[in-house]
């Protein structure tokens, strides 16, 4: 099991070599440095999960490198200053520069290790509330009584026992990330970081650096890498990597190291990597536009998630299921699906799978007012889905190819109106790389932004 890694930093060497063997016995990774020079080495060499920083040092003091951290965006972990001639504006300089904790020398090694422990917590916590371990809708362990998903979960319970990559592959919204969440947490590295990733969603100039990190002079990016270091990294959308950054990954894995954009030293990492696509990589490795060796590296543990449509008969299962997550977490109020609103929905083909299913649950629950919802509030929602809104406006007269650019025209128009005009999130919805739908876009003579209005 991964034990998060400390740093502690203080000139005194008794307290240095104290620290070091309790919180040792306390099953941390410890690592000590001596000044504030050497505790910006060991930030370089790897980042920390919690700091334990002395004010008064040689040289620069805690304050001073606290301050440096904090302006280059660098203070991403808990920072618990000590002190033996502390003062209240000290603590409250500290406090603002973003610390988690004082505490004040001698030590209490109690109150220390209970407060190592809640800084640890408070910033799990505060990562999982920004979105870097949860995915909306995901599922502790997902939802379906089918002997398809009782023969997947199974599957996946052996495959979690394992530190392996995981391939996962099915059609856009058929719960590639709730699985990639349950073999985490179902894993040896369950206590440790889930970072999730759409490939597709890395913006920026460089997307090198989100994933690997950079170091220009002393400032230092800790890339997402290092940020699932001891814990599982789930790249969604893998298919859409670019080979540049394929072979970085490919390397980091073989290798358990990499160098940061702009680095020399080597960083160390030590993760699990689950990798999602809708596209079929083998066909793509054919085509030259993925690599062979990452394939193969990937494909070891292959999961195949089936299509909503393949077992409907967890369809009323979901519906529950997805009504009580957004009473309980949205406060919508309760509505029950009757019968034959069930029975229609079973037998609805649903191309966006069980993202669409949830997205449609929603509605129905913020739109209606009755207690229950009936066949007839089903089919009027359903009308309004791309799919059945598109089929009755294609002009089946038409030749094949104005067919098909009319019903383009109409389902991307309809998915940047759902996603107020936003290219990346319309990629995303659609399983298409982003460079593709802009170029898709402008031969169709769409203004995402005017339809996003």
């Amino acid at each position: 099991m991964p034990s998060a890694h400390i740093l502690v930093v203080d000139d005194e060497p008794d307290i240095r070599a104290l620290l070091k063997e309790i919180l040792d016995e306390e099953g941390y990774v410890v690592e000590v440095a001596a000044s504030a020079e050497a505790a910006r080495e060991a930030r370089r060499a790897r980042r920390p999960d919690l700091v334990l920083l002395d004010i008064w040092m040689p040289g620069d003091d805690g304050i001073t490198l606290l301050k440096e951290w904090q302006e280059e965006g660098a203070l991403n972990v808990p920072v618990i200053m000590m002190s033996g001639h502390g003062t209240v504006e000290t603590a409250v300089e500290a406090t603002r520069l973003g610390a988690y904790d004082f505490i004040e020398k001698p030590l209490s090694l109690a109150k220390l290790l209970v407060t190592v422990q809640r800084g640890l917590q408070a910033f799990n916590l505060s990562r999982e509330n920004a979105g870097l371990r949860q995915r909306s809708g995901s599922l502790d362990e997902p939802v379906g009584r089918s002997a398809a998903m009782q023969a997947l979960r199974e599957q996946v319970g052996r495959i979690a026992a394992h530190d392996t990559p995981v391939l996962v592959l099915g059609e856009a919204g058929s719960g590639k990330g709730s699985f990639a969440r349950y073999i985490h947490e179902s894993g040896p590295r369950a206590s440790g970081p889930f970072i999730d990733v759409g490939v597709i969603s890395l913006d920026g100039d460089n997307p090198a650096i989100e994933l690997f990190g950079s170091e220009e002079g002393e400032q230092i990016h800790y890339g997402l890498l290092e940020q699932a270091n001891g814990g599982t990294l789930f790249l969604d959308d893998i298919g859409d990597l670019s080979d540049g950054l394929q072979a970085r990954l490919l390397g980091a894995l073989e290798s358990g190291s990499y160098h940061r954009i702009g680095g020399t030293e080597p960083v160390n990492v030590e993760l699990r990597l689950i990798a999602a696509s809708h596209y079929n990589l083998e066909q793509r490795v054919a085509e030259g536009r993925f690599r062979h060796d990452l394939y193969y590296l990937l494909n070891v543990l292959p999961v195949v998630i089936p299509p909503l449509r393949d077992h409907a008969e967890d369809v009323p299962e979901l519906l529950n299921f997805y009504t009580d997550q957004f009473v309980a977490q949205d406060k919508l109020p309760y509505r029950s699906f009757s019968v034959a609103a069930q029975n229609r929905l079973r037998h609805y083909a649903w191309p966006g799978n069980v993202r669409e299913l949830r997205n449609l649950v929603q509605r129905l629950l913020i739109v209606g007012n009755s207690e229950s919802i009936e066949a007839e509030e089903v089919e009027a929602a359903l009308g309004a889905q791309p799919q059945a809104a598109m089929g009755s406006a294609i002009a089946y007269e038409l030749p094949l190819r104005q067919a098909r650019e009319q019903f383009e025209r109409d389902y991307f128009e309809h998915i940047l109106r759902e996603y107020d005009g936003s290219v990346v999130k319309a990629a995303k919805h659609a399983g298409v790389e982003r460079t593709h739908l802009y170029r898709k876009l402008r031969a169709l003579g769409i203004d995402a932004k005017h339809v996003g209005k």
